[in-house]
């Protein structure tokens, strides 16, 4: 599993997962929407944390400078 996400890319997707926390704890999201949003949440927060996304290779995107994804990191 090469690397395929940024720096920015992975700081994004947290930020995203905080806000989605956030929402969720303050009561401000819930049922249906809260479920979605916290499935999201779990992917990116997962997809951050390993830089990898499986969406990215599908397309065959890459937001890591150089975007040479033929290394192991």
């Amino acid at each position: 599993m090469n690397k395929n996400m940024g720096n920015a890319d992975r700081l994004i997707r947290l930020a995203i997962v905080v806000v989605i926390a956030v929402l969720y704890f303050t009561g401000t999201i819930s049922g249906t929407l809260a479920i979605i949003l916290g499935i999201l949440a779990v992917v990116f927060l997962a997809t951050s944390l390993i830089g990898w996304c499986p969406l990215y290779r599908v397309l065959g995107l890459s937001t890591r400078s150089g975007s040479d994804t033929s290394k192991a990191a």
